[in-house]
């Protein structure tokens, strides 16, 4: 490949029109002499003109094809950067000339290669840890069965003792008198909505941590499943044929999934919730949408939607994640995986 400078190219279509205008001039000098007889004010009044309008012309040429082949090679650039940003690291410029932005096309080129394999190196990495984490699953099960049955015997335990002993004075007063049992009443109601809600985050922690012999698409839906018969929330569920990933990678999705469904059923108050899996330009998309109170950042600061985890599990596979949440219209919580690095872009 030729090696050309921009400064180079410039002196090179200054050349061309210097030498162009050259021989425009010796042929008009040629004509000049050729009808002498004809008047020499006229000719020389007529010829500068002529020829200031064809250098003119040459130039505006030139000047427009080095200037468009730039513009597009630039605009090619622009959209590379943003390719990047986005996770498409498998992307490459073309290269067209090996001048400046030539240069900056090939170290572009490394950055990306650069950036694809650190997220390939992440990923593994996590894979490395999934096994670790399996050779300690054994203790984290008898763990959490212990949590479990204290948050069970902490939370609703207590407050189904308290509805016994609530509705039994009810209903002991309720003859005598009817607006005190009333009263009573609705504070049994209140309790047992409560104690609900303290029900549907217990049930998201009898999901196992790691998903053993399911795939993210089917560990996904028995989750979904579940919730919907125990929680009475509607549940709308729709994932592509998702790609086969590494252990770590869809642990880490699963953890994810279930932190933001555990946020829209004990915090968002949420009656609706939609979750989506597809595959976009080479990138996992997970969407969990759900039409619940919403938060704000102050809220989140308080540490009680664990999304500082969320981000935590996000980076170690090397995605992205993003959140929308507007008060009284509910939160997107959305992740966004390239698939360079796992099981699934190793077939390409």
């Amino acid at each position: 490949m030729k090696t050309l400078t921009l400064r180079w190219k410039f002196l090179k279509s200054t050349l061309y029109l210097a030498v162009f205008a050259g021989l425009i001039f010796f042929l008009f000098v040629q004509i000049w002499l050729f009808f002498s007889p004809v008047s020499k004010l006229i000719l020389s009044l007529v010829f500068p003109i002529i020829i200031m309008i064809i250098v003119f012309i040459a130039g505006s040429y030139f000047s427009y094809r080095d200037t468009s082949s730039i513009k597009d090679r630039l605009e090619d650039l622009s959209m590379h950067i943003k390719s990047l940003s986005n996770g498409k690291f498998s992307e490459r410029v073309e290269m067209v000339e090996q001048d400046e932005i030539g240069t900056i096309s090939e170290e572009l080129n490394e950055l990306a290669e650069k950036l694809q394999k650190q997220v390939t190196s992440l990923q593994n990495l996590v894979n490395q840890k999934a096994d670790l984490a399996d050779q300690a699953r054994g203790a984290a099960i008898i763990e959490e069965r212990q949590r479990f049955a204290r948050d069970l015997h902490d939370a609703v335990s207590q407050q189904l003792f308290a509805l016994n002993m609530m509705s039994s004075a009810a209903i002991k007063v309720m003859d005598r008198d009817m607006e005190t049992a009333k009263t009573q009443m609705v504070d049994v109601a209140d309790l047992a909505s409560k104690a609900q809600v303290e029900m549907r985050a217990l049930l998201l922690h009898l999901r196992p941590v790691q998903l053993s012999d399911d795939s993210l698409g089917d560990g996904i839906e028995k989750l979904v499943e579940e919730l919907q018969k125990k929680s009475g929330v509607d549940f709308h569920l729709l994932l592509d044929d998702l790609p086969e990933l590494s252990k770590g990678i869809e642990d880490n999705l699963f953890r994810i999934v279930q932190e933001s469904l555990g946020n829209a059923l004990r915090h968002a108050n949420a009656s609706d919730i939609h979750i989506t899996g597809k595959l976009k330009n080479n990138q996992l998309l997970l969407q969990i949408k759900d039409n619940g109170t919403g938060f704000t950042i102050e809220q989140d600061r308080k540490g009680a939607y664990g999304l500082g985890s969320m981000q935590e599990r996000c980076d170690e596979i090397g995605s992205k994640l993003r959140i929308v949440s507007r008060i009284e219209e509910g939160t997107l919580v959305e992740v966004r995986v390239p698939l360079e690095g796992s099981k699934h872009g190793e077939h390409y």
